[in-house]
């Protein structure tokens, strides 16, 4: 019998891209195992089990395809949120700094209802400005976030230290050294 996988088995590093000295952590290998696939999304369920969550937010784009997963195990609504000039309707948007210039998220303004209990769900936390961004959209809108699920961390990017500074609970499922 084959030793069993973990989820970072079934993640592929491509060099080099999109710039050299980048490590790419690419997970299309992950998701178009099924094996890989179902591990990983009941992995991002597990700490959760039991607990209230009102919707299922997916971070542009990889988080889409992982909170839309998530969202339906959980048998609650999915929310995007996007780059700017992608949503249709009345939006909210929150800017946030790139390493090499500035970006801007927005969501529905009628996505999240007050008092509603969120999970944030992305495949990479980085520098963690994506999240920080799509963290202040939600809180505007009046939703409580219960913590941020991500399959990948990169420690030394800084972005756990980040969002754990804000008082958010994060969960990841695999890291890695490195950039």
């Amino acid at each position: 019998m084959p030793p069993k996988k973990s989820v970072e088995d079934y993640i592929r590093t491509i060099p080099d891209f999109p710039h050299k000295g980048i490590m790419f952590r690419d997970v299309t290998t992950l998701f178009s195992d099924p094996r890989g696939f179902r591990i990983c999304i009941d992995q991002l369920l597990s700490p959760y089990a039991g607990m209230r969550i009102d919707k299922v937010v997916g971070l542009e784009a990889r988080g889409f395809i992982l909170g839309g997963a998530v969202a339906h195990q959980l048998s609650v609504g999915f929310v995007p949120i996007r780059k700017k000039g992608k949503l249709p309707g009345k939006t909210i948007e929150q800017d946030y700094k790139l390493e090499y210039g500035e970006a801007t998220m927005e969501v529905h303004d009628d996505a999240i209802l007050p008092g509603e209990k969120i999970l944030v769900v992305d495949d990479l936390l980085a520098t963690g400005g994506t999240c920080e961004a799509s963290i202040k959209l939600i809180e505007r809108l009046g939703g409580e976030i219960i913590s941020a699920a991500f399959v990948i961390d990169l420690p030394e990017l800084g972005g756990r230290k980040r969002l754990e500074d804000m008082g958010i609970d994060l969960h990841w499922l695999c890291e890695f050294a490195g950039a």
